[in-house]
């Protein structure tokens, strides 16, 4: 089975679950109670997951103390609705890029912006890999030109419009959330769900568009598949992984 590298920034995740007792005498805010928490590894180590989930050949290269580095989400327990979220300061140190492996047959860089990776670290390891899905939160440019496919949400798009030449937008597969995604032109619908849960779910579409990718070298196809895929993710509480379809 060919093997998929997964490179890019690792966070914690953690949800707490409360209920809303009362608003504050002093302040118009509510008092929560914590009912229970849940955690789970975030970003790339996230896109690893799913992708581990339908497809058992795929390793990492990320930072190693990750779990230092934790998103605090505060949400209803029984609406979902999140109060707010904390932060841990989420400066990673720089990847020594002489430590990827080339010899994977896919690599998934899964770029938060956080330090762990620069323009020009991308820039390398799409030049000397033939088959390379970026997902990033970086303004797009130049140096994007020799991956295979951009994964981008519309949030990043917007920003990145300036700078899309003919090249990048050949590229390029914009996501927006429940009205599906654009490709060289086409829309691809998604498939109506009950939202409950939106975390997680661009890193659910780039693991299962490089899955599906891998298996077919069908680039539509695989964009369907990760619709459909990123589809059934949000249909659930807190941060869900993938699942097999159905045969």
């Amino acid at each position: 089975m060919s093997s998929i590298l997964v490179v890019g920034e690792t966070c914690k995740d953690i949800f707490v679950y409360c209920k809303a007792i009362r608003l504050a005498p002093d302040l118009p805010v509510p008092v929560l109670e914590i009912e229970y928490k849940k955690e789970n590894p975030g970003m790339a180590m996230n896109v690893q997951l799913n992708i581990r989930q339908i497809y058992d050949n795929c390793d990492l290269e990320t930072n190693k103390e990750w779990q230092e580095i934790t998103k605090t989400r505060y949400v209803h327990a029984t609406t979902n609705h999140m109060f707010f979220r904390i932060d841990t300061p989420h400066i990673i140190p720089k990847l020594d890029i002489s430590k990827i492996n080339y010899k994977s047959a896919m690599i998934v860089i899964s770029d938060y912006n956080k330090g762990f990776l620069s323009e020009s670290d991308i820039e390398e390891i799409s030049s000397k890999h033939d088959l390379v899905f970026l997902d990033t939160k970086k303004k797009l440019g130049s140096w994007a030109n020799n991956c295979k496919f951009i994964k981008i949400n519309d949030y990043e798009f917007e920003r990145s419009r300036p700078n899309i030449t003919s090249i990048l937008e050949g590229k390029i597969i914009h996501t927006k959330g429940g009205d599906g995604c654009f490709f060289r032109g086409e829309h691809f619908p998604v498939r109506r769900a009950a939202v409950r849960d939106s975390s997680g779910a661009g890193d659910a579409f780039m693991g299962a568009l490089a899955v599906k990718y891998i298996e077919t070298k069908n680039i539509i196809t695989s964009i369907k598949f990760a619709n459909l895929s990123a589809s059934r993710v949000v249909s659930e509480k807190g941060v869900t992984l993938l699942t097999k379809p159905p045969l």
